[in-house]
């Protein structure tokens, strides 16, 4: 909870500094010209709601949506010495990185693969393909297992989607500018929202969203870089 607070705090106080950037601009009076719905508090909270919204809610079903789509078998009672060595070593690793005991689970898959996922530290999923379980050797599984769990102790999932969150906003709230600027300027609409609000908005907001999946690409690698680390740590 604290990674969350602090995140949102931060988010706060970017959205109030953008809030404010846009005043001295004048871009809250010239919205308040156009009529309509288009001023600039309600775009920053409309932007806030639904950026915020999506990020959320894929946070908190993450592992319902994982084990449905990887078709992911949780190991309750683990059924064989293979099973019990996995569910033993995600244990320690997550008893050393000071979580609590993630769901262990397999999938079917023959490619080699794995994956953490949760809403938080001591709620969460670590899975394993049995293609990376019949073609790796113990110490690399071990491996591979601490890199998920080092994710989940990172809080490396809360973050991406708060950061997600954060990216949404920025694309909503200047792809509605844009199209409205596009609306006035280009298509001569003097009052109310015309076709260019709409063309300006769905082009910007595909133009912005690859831009800020860039980004987030970028800080994703820098936070697997991270659980590289950790995962050598926790493996030995």
């Amino acid at each position: 909870m604290g990674r969350i607070s602090l995140f949102l705090l931060a988010n706060f106080g970017v959205l109030a500094v953008l809030s404010v950037s846009m005043r001295v601009l004048g871009v809250d009076a010239w919205l308040a010209d156009q009529g309509g719905f288009m001023n600039l508090n309600f775009l920053l909270v409309f932007a806030a709601i639904m950026g915020f919204a999506g990020s959320f809610i894929s946070l908190a079903m993450s592992k319902m949506l994982a084990k449905r789509s990887m078709g992911v078998r949780i190991i309750e009672n683990p059924q064989g010495e293979a099973e019990r060595w996995l569910v033993d070593v995600v244990n320690r690793q997550a008893s050393e990185a000071g979580i609590g005991m993630p769901e262990v689970g397999v999938f079917d898959q023959p490619v080699m693969n794995a994956f953490a996922t949760g809403m938080n530290r001591n709620n969460a999923l670590v899975a394993v393909s049995t293609g990376l379980l019949q073609n790796m050797s113990r110490d690399e599984v071990e491996a591979v297992l601490g890199h998920e769990v080092s994710h989940v102790a990172n809080g490396d999932m809360v973050t991406m989607g708060l950061l997600q969150g954060v990216l949404n906003t920025f694309v909503i709230f200047f792809s509605r500018l844009i199209g409205m600027l596009i609306d006035r300027v280009v298509f001569r609409i003097e009052r109310g929202i015309g076709p260019g609000f709409w063309i300006g908005s769905i082009v910007a907001e595909i133009v912005l969203g690859i831009v800020a999946a860039m980004i987030a690409a970028w800080f994703s690698r820098r936070r697997e870089f991270r659980a590289d680390a950790g995962g050598a740590n926790l493996a030995g």
